[in-house]
């Protein structure tokens, strides 16, 4: 099971860390990856990372301003967000599958989302 926390409400600019924790002793066998899907909108990738960290991948709108990161150790993957904008408010989904490269993930567990708001 995964379990995504840390969203919240947020001003134009603001940042925010989402943390999404894993149970059972397989993660780290795990690409891991965070979705968001605004209001009206379709669900879409926003980073991707391999199982021991070493690759990651983000979309254009996250390039620059969020790191995905992971401790297996902690089975727990992170997503920082800085700068972030209106444009930003959505849910924000973690997910746990297989990855190859680029954007090539596909997931197979998903955790509950947790809501960010980015206020102008």
């Amino acid at each position: 099971q995964l379990q995504a926390y840390g969203g919240g409400l947020v001003q134009d600019g603001g940042s925010l860390r989402l943390s999404c924790a894993a149970s059972g002793r397989t993660f780290s066998s795990y690409a891991v990856g965070w979705f968001r899907q605004a209001p009206g909108k379709e669900r879409e990738s926003v980073a991707v990372i391999n199982w021991n960290g070493g690759n990651t991948y983000y979309t254009d709108s996250a390039r620059g301003r969020f790191t995905i990161s992971r401790d297996n150790a902690k089975n727990t993957m992170y997503l920082q967000m800085n700068g972030l904008s209106p444009e930003d408010t959505a849910v924000y989904y973690c997910a746990a599958g297989f990855y190859q490269a680029g954007s090539n993930f596909s997931p197979r567990y998903w955790g509950q989302g947790t809501l960010v708001t980015v206020s102008s």
